[in-house]
C-alpha cells in the first residue's frame, strides 16, 4: 500500500475517497496507479529498513503474532499507545503532552536529541547559521545541514576533544573556500590548494606547552563524502608534504546521528585509523581502529 500511494491520492481527504482506495489496493487484481511514490521493487527497504530496523525498535509498531508465514493478513499493527496519538478528539496542549510522553517512553537518547534538533529547524533552516571560533571570532555560512554540522564541529566537538583548539580551514558547499587562516597555515608550513581534494574543515590541536600538534582532517556528510581510504592518502600526503609525520595527523567524519541516512550508507566507506563523532551524540566518539588484531585477552 505504501508503495502505491500517489500525490493525487494523497490530496484526496474524504472518508469515502480513502476507503475505495484501501478497497482497491487491497486487491488482488489492482492495477498500479501512475507516478507512485516508491518503485514497486521498493517494499523491502520500507519492510527492513523502516519498519522492522525503526518504527518497531522505538515501539511505534507491533509485529502481530500467530499468523502463519504465508498469512495474506497484514503482519505489521501500531502499537495501541502510539495509536491513540491519532486521536482526533485529542489537540491542543493535551496533543502535545500525550506526544513528550510517548517520546519520553520510548526513544532513545540519540533520537530524543535528533527530534531537538529538528524542531529547532536545523534540519532544514532558511537563517545563515553563525560559527563561533574558539577564538572568539565569528563567522557565518549558508543555510543548511552542512553548515549546522560544521558549526557543530566547531563550536560542539572541538573544546570536547581537542585541547587548545583553531580552525585552519573551513570550507562550504556555496564557497568552496570559505575561511582560510593564512597566517596559521604558513607557521605550520601547511601549502592549503583549494584546487586539492580538501576536506570541509582542518582543524588545529596546538596542545599544551611542548605538545607535538595534532591536524584533524573533518569530513561533515550530510548527504555522502566521508573520509575513506582514498581521501585518508590524499589528506597524509598534503600533511606530509609540509613535514608533518603520521603521528601528527587525525582523520574525523561527522553525521547527525546514528540513524541517519546518509551515516547507514557511508559506514562501510569510513577509512581505518580514523574517528566518526555524531552531532546529537556529541560525548560519544566512534573508533576504527587500524593495525595489528588484537587478541581477546586485551579485549579490556
Amino acid at each position: 500500500m505504501v508503495t502505491d500511494m500517489t500525490d493525487r491520492q494523497a490530496a484526496l481527504k474524504a472518508d469515502t475517497e480513502r476507503k475505495d482506495w484501501y478497497l482497491k489496493v487491497s486487491s488482488s487484481d489492482k492495477i498500479r496507479p501512475a507516478k507512485p511514490w516508491f518503485a514497486p521493487n521498493s517494499r523491502e527497504q520500507i519492510r527492513d529498513e523502516t519498519i522492522r530496523l525503526g518504527l518497531i525498535p522505538n515501539g511505534a509498531v507491533i509485529e502481530r503474532k500467530g499468523l502463519p508465514t504465508t498469512s495474506p493478513l497484514p503482519k505489521y499493527a501500531l502499537a495501541q499507545d502510539f495509536a491513540a496519538l491519532f486521536d482526533e478528539t485529542l489537540s491542543g496542549k493535551a496533543f502535545e503532552e500525550a506526544v513528550e510522553r510517548w517520546r519520553s517512553a520510548h526513544l532513545s537518547k540519540a533520537a530524543l536529541a535528533r527530534i531537538t534538533l529538528i524542531k529547532k529547524g536545523l534540519g532544514k533552516g532558511t537563517n545563515e547559521v553563525v560559527v563561533a571560533y574558539p577564538n572568539g571570532h565569528t563567522r557565518t555560512l549558508a543555510p543548511g545541514p552542512s553548515s549546522i554540522l560544521s558549526k557543530a564541529v566547531i563550536e560542539e566537538f572541538a573544546p570536547r576533544y581537542l585541547e587548545a583548539p583553531g580552525v585552519l580551514w573551513l570550507s562550504e558547499s556555496a564557497s568552496k573556500v570559505r575561511d582560510y587562516d593564512e597566517d596559521l597555515a604558513h607557521t605550520l608550513e601547511l601549502r592549503i590548494d583549494p584546487a586539492k581534494d580538501l576536506p570541509d574543515i582542518i582543524l588545529v590541536d596546538l596542545g599544551k606547552s611542548g605538545d607535538e600538534i595534532l591536524i584533524v582532517f573533518v569530513e561533515v556528510v550530510a548527504a555522502d563524502g566521508p573520509i575513506n581510504e582514498r581521501r585518508k592518502a590524499v589528506l597524509l600526503d598534503l600533511a606530509s608534504g609540509a613535514g608533518f609525520e603520521e603521528r601528527n595527523i587525525t582523520f574525523l567524519t561527522v553525521f547527525t546521528d546514528r540513524g541517519s541516512p546518509a551515516f547507514k550508507k557511508s559506514v562501510s566507506e569510513l577509512a581505518l585509523g580514523s574517528f566518526t563523532w555524531f552531532m546529537a551524540e556529541p560525548d560519544s566518539l566512534m573508533i576504527l581502529r587500524d593495525g595489528k588484531p588484537v587478541p581477546l585477552s586485551s579485549l579490556r
